[in-house]
């Protein structure tokens, strides 16, 4: 199990409670937020890796860093049957997926061949999210694919509404108008630094996409493959004759 937002999160706190009936969980978390860290991997520096507790695990790096050196290293020698990464608070819906640090611990997971799940659970307008509602259909999905599997190559990337649950729904990745805000400011030195601001996403509303069933007050529960490639667009690339000279 990992997360984005931290070792000491609610949201991990919650699921580890919410699955721990189904089996020897292993936790593997960062020491600190890494919310937006995508599926960064540590290349450049070592890591240090705390024992909390029995199979408790604090890494000074990302979740795709803690889901690595959890299968390779912190699980005994053993293959895990499950990667499981959240609960996020916030969702993760449409293109954040790409950024997610949650979503990017359960593709880690994927990529070495593990079923994997990832967990977000939006939040109210006060920011609180509501972990302790989702966690009974986390520990139901989780033992479901413990028992079913998953095709190779895909991960479940789950997301609860904030509101009361309406459903659940299978949906796929949403797409929408997306534009990210950088500010300039200036240091007590004079010196310009720049902030990443408030990002205008408008969802374009596919009657499938996870941002409509969220929308709806339903769970999303969309597969999505570790796989770029289009396939559709072979064909058309290969018929540009690219050559070299």
């Amino acid at each position: 199990m990992t997360n984005d937002d931290g070792f000491d999160a609610p949201g991990l706190g919650a699921l580890v409670e919410a699955v721990e009936p189904l089996g020897e969980i292993v936790v593997s978390a960062p020491d600190r937020e890494q919310s937006g860290a995508g599926h960064a991997l540590t290349l450049s520096r070592p890591l240090r890796v705390v024992r909390v507790d029995e199979r408790r695990y604090r890494v000074d790096g990302t979740p795709t860093d803690c889901v690595h050196l959890a299968v390779e290293r912190l699980t005994g020698g053993r293959l895990p049957s499950l990667v499981v990464s959240g609960m996020n608070r916030g969702l993760n819906v449409g293109d954040d997926v790409t950024y997610s640090g949650t979503v990017a611990g359960a593709l880690e997971g994927t990529l070495l061949h593990v079923p994997s799940i990832a967990f977000s659970v939006g939040v109210d307008e006060e920011g609180r999210a509501d972990f302790e509602r989702a966690a009974p259909f986390a520990r139901r999905l989780s033992a479901t694919v413990l028992e079913q599997g998953l095709s190779s190559g895909v991960l479940l990337n789950v997301n609860f509404p904030s509101g009361p649950y309406r459903g659940i729904r299978i949906t796929r990745q949403g797409t929408r108008t997306y534009r990210a805000t950088a500010v300039e400011r200036h240091d007590p030195a004079g010196r310009p630094y720049f902030w990443i601001d408030a990002v205008s996403a408008i969802p374009t509303g596919e009657p499938d996409g996870d941002h409509t069933a969220i929308r709806d007050g339903c769970v999303s529960v969309s597969p999505l493959t570790s796989n770029l490639t289009h396939d559709a667009s072979l064909a058309r690339t290969a018929s540009w004759r690219l050559r070299l000279d």
